[in-house]
């Protein structure tokens, strides 16, 4: 009897075990099977005479608090980097992963960071658009073709055109994206050991409920988008 109880108990752990390397398995190849894409969509550039291709992605529009990132990004057709992805889809240790393997391997990396005060003074719109500029002029290079995130930006240099969810269709994109947000990401996990009150480590000044409760306990601190709703109903920030 003892037997056939650790039979029956065994029995279905066995098969769990097995369903869960067959998922792992599938995993690993859809993973494998889409970074393959996205390197594919920048060499349709490549193979129509667009040498040098970069990415470009952004970081940091709709929060209420802290800068916006832009960064531009040049891969080498080999070796393809494993891991990339649009940012918002990897979990914060796997972005860093990537993050060391784009920064060892890319040919060119250049990041612009357009703080608070300046998106109060232009909109973040256009506080969007320089970060972007100044991230392709900081790449030290003129790229053949720039692949943008989302929208044309204008004044860059060289041929451009912008994919509608670029950053889960192109590698250099993509790459852009992860560089983007764990650069932001940190400057924000800084900006919560000053600002304790907030905790930006969590939200990192997103608009949470966390985050409005902390507004309306302890009122926007230096780094807070006064042009946002809701802190422009608070007027001046105040908590030095």
């Amino acid at each position: 009897m003892l037997l056939l109880i650790k039979s029956e108990i065994a029995a279905p752990f066995g098969l769990a075990m097995t369903a869960t390397k067959e998922t792992q398995t599938l995993a690993l190849a859809c993973h494998v099977a889409h970074n393959m894409l996205l390197y594919d969509f920048d060499d349709h550039y490549r193979s129509k005479g667009y040498a040098v291709v970069a990415g470009v992605d952004e970081a940091g529009r709709g929060p209420w608090a802290g800068p916006v990132v832009a960064a531009a990004v040049i891969l080498p057709e080999i070796p393809h980097i494993s891991g990339l992805n649009d940012s918002k889809k990897l979990s914060p240790l796997q972005r860093e992963k990537a993050f060391l393997e784009i920064t060892s391997h890319a040919i060119a990396i250049g990041v612009e960071i357009i703080n608070h005060d300046v998106i109060d003074a232009v909109n973040i719109g256009v506080a969007t658009y320089r970060a972007m500029q100044g991230a392709v002029a900081r790449i030290g290079r003129c790229p053949d073709m720039v692949l943008i995130d989302g929208l044309p930006v204008p004044s860059i240099a060289g041929c451009q055109e912008s994919i509608v969810a670029g950053d889960g269709k192109s590698a250099c994109i993509a790459a852009a994206s992860i560089i983007a947000k764990v650069t932001r990401d940190r400057i924000m996990m800084d900006m919560g050991e000053k600002y304790p009150c907030y905790n930006f480590q969590k939200h990192k000044g997103y608009g949470t409920k966390e985050h409005r409760s902390a507004l309306e306990k302890y009122g926007p601190c230096p780094i807070h988008r006064k042009s946002f709703e809701p802190i422009k109903s608070w007027g001046d920030a105040g908590n030095e």
